[in-house]
C-alpha cells in the first residue's frame, strides 16, 4: 500500500510538481537578491511619520510609500503628470535606485501559483502541493523500511545508481518540500477561502472626513507611534481633495487617518488567522527571510531529479516483471501468486503457471511477495514462488515479505504451497524458500502440498510440480515453461591471460570488447547498457538452458569488458570460455549488482578475495583514482602459477591506488589463508574499521565463512560484528 500511495501520485504529477519546484526554486532567489541591494535602517530608529515625512518633502506628488519584507522601501509618485518611482535611503529619503518591476519574476510568479490559468490554474497548484506532500511523507517511510529501520535512516543507500540517487536526494530535501508543501497546501487554502487566512475584507473607507486643512504627514501621532519595521503601505490622500484621508496598512492591522487633524478613523486588527497567513506566506516565499528561501530554493532543485530518477526505476521494475494477462485484482481472485524474484526469471515461471490457472476458469491474481496483504476475501489457495538471493537472503521482490507475515495477527483459512528456486551448487540452496515455508507453519497456515524447489530453472521440474498441484486441484494442468532469455548482445574476445595449470585449477582473465552504443542503439534502449565493476555479465553456453554469471573486473570507462573464470569440470559456461580464442564471440547480457561496490567517501575500503574473486576487487581498485586508501588480501594457492593482476598489481602499489597488498598461498611453505592473515593484523584492521571503513569480501564460500568468522574475532573488541557492519552498509560479500 505504501509503495502504491509513493507510486501513483509521484507518476501522475512528476511533471507538474517539477514545474512548481523548478519555478519555486528561480522565485527563492528575488528576496535574497532584494535583501542584498536594499538600503534599511535600524529597528526602532525611525517612525512612519519621520519616513513620510522626507518622502513628502522631496517628492511632492507622493501617491504611495511601500516598504517590502526585505526593508526596501519604494516611493511611487507624479511628476509633470507623469507616474514615477524610486526606491530610497529610509534614513535620508533620498533616491538610491530607479523602482523598475522584474518582468522575469512576475512572469515566473504567474507559472508557480496558476501555470497561467488563474483559478484552474491555483487548483492544480494546490494538488500538486498535496502530492509533495504525500511523496514526501510515503518516500520517507520507504526509505525507513529499506534502511532497516528509522535509527538507519541515515545510512548508505543502497540499490542502482537511480535508486541510490534517488534515496540520497529525498532525505536532503525532504525537510524543506515538506515545509514547501504544508505552506502552499494552507495558501492555496486560503487563497479559496476553504481556510480563514489572507483574503480578510479591509476597513471601509470612512464616510466623513474633517476636509479642514492638511496636517503635515510628520506631525500625525498616528503615524509616530508605527515603527518603520512594522510598515507594509502608506496611501496618500489624492492631492486637492479634503474628503480623502491616509491609507495605512501595517504588520498588525489596516486603518484610516483623517489628513486634517490626523486622529485615526477606523482600524481593524489583523485576526489571529491573518497572522498565521502571513507567517505561512513568509515561511513559503522566503519574503522576509532570504535565508530560509534560499535554502528551500535549494531543496526544490532535487525534485526534478527524483522525478526522473523515480520514473526510470518504475520502468525498470517494469522491464524485469513479465507483462501477466489476465491479473484478477487480489481481492477478487481465487488464486493468488505470490513471487519473490531477484533478476526477474521466476517471474516467467508464475507467468506460466498463471496462464495455465487462468486457461482452467481460475481468477488469478500474481504479484510481488511484498504485496502480502492482511485479507484476500475470496481466495480459496495461495501459491508462492520464491527464489534465494545470495547467501539465502530474500530476493529484491521478498525483501519485506516476512515482517508482513509476521504483523499479521491470525492465519487465514486458505491453504498454501511455496516452490523454491535456486541452484544446488550454492551451499544454501533454496534456504529463502524453507525459511518462508516455515514462517508460514509457524503461522499457522494451512499446507496445500508439500515443499518443493525447482535447481537451476529446470523447466522439466516445474511441469512435474505442475502435476502435482494438478493433483491436489484435482483438474487439468500442464505448465509447459519456455524462459524468455535477456536480450544479449555480441561480444568480441580481445585477449586472455592464463594462469593455474601447474596447480590443476586452470583460470584465465578474459577481456571482451562490448559493443559500439550508437546513438540509434541509446535512443530504441537497445545498446549494450553502461556497467561498473562488480556487477555481473550473464553468459548461457550452448546447450545449456541457465545463463552463469561472472563479476565484472572492469567498468564501462575502462572501454572493455573483464572477468576471471576458472574451469570446472564438466562445466558447460567455464568449458565453453576456456575454449575461446581472441577474436572469437560469445552472447551476453549485463544484470547490475548495485550491493556490492565501494562506498562514497574516503574512509578505507578492505579488499578480501581468494582466486577468481579477485576480478571485482581489483576492478575497484583499477577505478580509484581519486586514491582513496585500499588495503588488498589475496588468496591463490602458488605465486608462481595463479597469481591473478601480479602486474597490475605492482602497478597500483606504484601509483597509489592500491595502499597495501597482502598475498597467501595455500601450496607453499606455511600453508597460509587470507583469514590467517586477517587475524594477524587484527589491531590495523580495528584502526581501519573505527574510521569507517568498509569491508568487501569476493570468492568461494568456504573462503568467505573462513573470512567471517577471523572477522568475528578481529570485531569483537569494538563490539561490532560483520552482521552489524552489513547493517550499516560497511560489509558486502559476493560469493559462490
Amino acid at each position: 500500500m505504501l509503495r502504491q500511495l509513493h507510486k501513483f501520485p509521484g507518476l501522475l504529477a512528476a511533471l507538474l510538481v517539477s514545474v512548481l519546484a523548478l519555478s519555486g526554486a528561480v522565485l527563492s532567489v528575488f528576496p535574497a537578491l532584494e535583501r542584498s541591494g536594499a538600503v534599511t535602517a535600524p529597528a526602532g530608529t525611525i517612525s512612519a511619520a519621520d519616513l513620510a515625512g522626507r518622502i513628502a518633502d522631496r517628492y511632492p506628488g507622493v501617491e504611495q510609500i511601500r516598504r517590502a519584507p526585505s526593508g526596501k522601501v519604494t516611493v511611487l509618485y507624479f511628476e509633470n503628470g507623469f507616474p514615477a518611482s524610486v526606491v530610497v535611503d529610509p534614513a535620508s529619503g533620498q533616491s538610491v535606485a530607479d523602482y523598475v518591476p522584474s518582468g522575469v519574476e512576475r512572469w515566473v510568479t504567474n507559472l508557480h501559483r496558476s501555470l497561467f490559468l488563474d483559478d484552474a490554474g491555483r487548483i492544480a497548484a494546490g494538488l500538486g502541493a498535496l502530492a509533495m506532500l504525500m511523496l514526501a511523507v510515503s518516500g520517507l517511510q520507504m526509505t525507513a523500511r529499506r534502511m532497516g529501520g528509522w535509527s538507519r535512516i541515515l545510512g548508505r543507500a543502497r540499490g542502482s545508481r537511480r535508486q541510490r540517487l534517488h534515496v540520497d536526494f529525498g532525505r536532503m530535501a525532504v525537510a524543506g518540500l515538506m515545509l514547501s508543501a504544508l505552506t502552499g497546501m494552507y495558501m492555496s487554502l486560503a487563497t479559496f477561502d476553504v481556510i480563514p487566512g489572507g483574503t480578510a475584507k479591509a476597513p471601509g473607507m470612512p464616510a466623513e472626513v474633517n476636509g479642514g486643512p492638511t496636517m503635515p504627514v510628520n506631525w500625525i501621532d498616528a503615524f509616530r507611534n508605527i515603527d518603520l519595521g512594522d510598515l507594509r503601505e502608506l496611501t496618500f490622500p489624492y492631492l486637492d481633495d479634503p474628503t480623502d484621508a491616509y491609507r495605512i496598512k501595517t504588520a498588525t492591522g489596516d486603518g484610516y487617518v483623517d489628513q486634517a487633524t490626523g486622529l485615526m478613523l477606523v482600524w481593524r486588527d489583523h485576526g489571529a488567522a491573518r497572522r498565521v497567513y502571513e507567517t505561512i506566506y513568509m515561511l513559503h516565499t522566503g519574503q522576509g527571510l532570504w535565508w530560509l528561501g534560499l535554502i528551500l530554493g535549494v531543496t526544490a532543485l532535487a525534485v526534478p531529479v527524483m522525478s526522473v530518477t523515480g520514473v526510470l526505476v518504475w520502468a525498470s521494475r517494469r522491464r524485469t516483471r513479465p507483462r501477466i494477462k489476465a491479473n484478477i485484482s487480489a481481492r477478487s481472485a481465487d488464486t493468488v501468486i505470490l513471487v519473490g524474484s531477484e533478476s526477474g526469471s521466476t517471474w516467467g515461471f508464475a507467468r506460466t503457471l498463471h496462464d495455465a490457472l487462468t486457461a482452467n476458469g481460475h481468477k488469478v491474481h500474481t504479484g510481488a511477495m511484498d504485496s502480502l496483504a492482511p485479507a484476500y476475501p475470496h481466495a480459496d489457495r495461495m501459491l508462492i514462488l520464491a527464489a534465494t538471493y545470495g547467501d539465502g537472503t530474500a530476493p529484491a521482490s521478498a525483501k519485506r515479505f516476512m515482517a508482513r507475515l509476521e504483523a499479521m495477527r491470525t492465519a487465514p483459512a486458505r491453504p498454501v504451497a511455496v516452490l523454491g528456486f535456486g541452484d544446488r551448487q550454492f551451499p544454501k540452496f533454496c534456504r529463502f524458500a524453507q525459511d518462508v515455508e516455515r514462517a508460514l507453519a509457524r503461522k499457522g497456515w494451512p499446507s496445500l502440498m508439500p515443499f518443493a524447489t525447482i535447481d537451476c530453472q529446470s523447466a522439466q521440474a516445474f511441469a512435474r510440480w505442475g502435476a502435482e498441484l494438478s493433483e491436489v486441484l484435482g483438474e487439468g494442468l500442464t505448465l509447459t515453461h519456455m524462459p524468455v532469455r535477456p536480450r544479449s548482445h555480441t561480444l568480441t574476445l580481445l585477449a586472455r591471460s592464463d594462469y593455474g595449470e601447474a596447480v590443476q585449477a586452470p583460470t584465465s582473465i578474459f577481456r571482451f570488447a562490448p559493443p559500439h552504443r550508437g546513438l540509434l542503439a541509446r535512443l530504441t534502449g537497445r545498446s549494450f547498457p553502461r556497467f561498473a565493476a562488480g556487477d555481473l555479465v550473464g553468459i548461457q553456453a550452448p546447450g545449456s538452458d541457465m545463463p552463469r554469471y561472472y563479476s565484472l573486473a572492469s567498468g564501462t570507462s575502462d572501454g572493455w569488458l573483464e572477468i576471471c573464470v576458472r574451469k570446472h569440470p564438466g562445466g558447460l559456461c567455464s568449458g565453453h570460455l576456456h575454449a575461446l580464442r581472441p577474436g572469437d564471440r560469445i552472447e551476453a547480457f549485463i544484470k547490475p549488482n548495485p550491493e556490492f561496490r565501494p562506498t562514497g567517501g574516503r574512509a578505507p575500503v578492505i579488499l578480501i578475495g581468494a582466486g577468481t574473486g579477485v576480478g571485482p576487487l581489483v576492478g575497484f581498485v583499477r577505478g580509484n583514482r581519486r586514491r582513496r586508501p585500499m588495503h588488498l588480501y589475496f588468496g591463490g594457492r602458488d605465486p608462481a602459477s595463479d597469481y591473478l593482476y601480479e602486474g597490475e598489481i605492482a602497478e597500483w602499489l606504484g601509483d597509489k591506488r592500491l595502499s597495501r597488498v597482502t598475498t597467501a598461498f595455500s601450496r607453499v611453505a606455511g600453508r597460509d589463508y587470507v583469514q590467517d592473515y586477517i587475524r594477524r593484523d587484527a589491531e590495523a584492521l580495528r584502526a581501519m574499521i573505527a574510521q569507517g571503513a568498509q569491508i568487501m569480501v569476493c570468492g568461494g564460500r568456504n573462503m568467505a565463512d573462513g573470512v567471517r568468522s577471523a572477522l568475528e574475532d578481529v570485531l569483537a573488541p569494538l563490539s561490532l560484528t560483520p552482521t552489524t557492519l552489513k547493517a550499516q552498509g560497511r560489509y558486502a560479500e559476493d560469493v559462490y
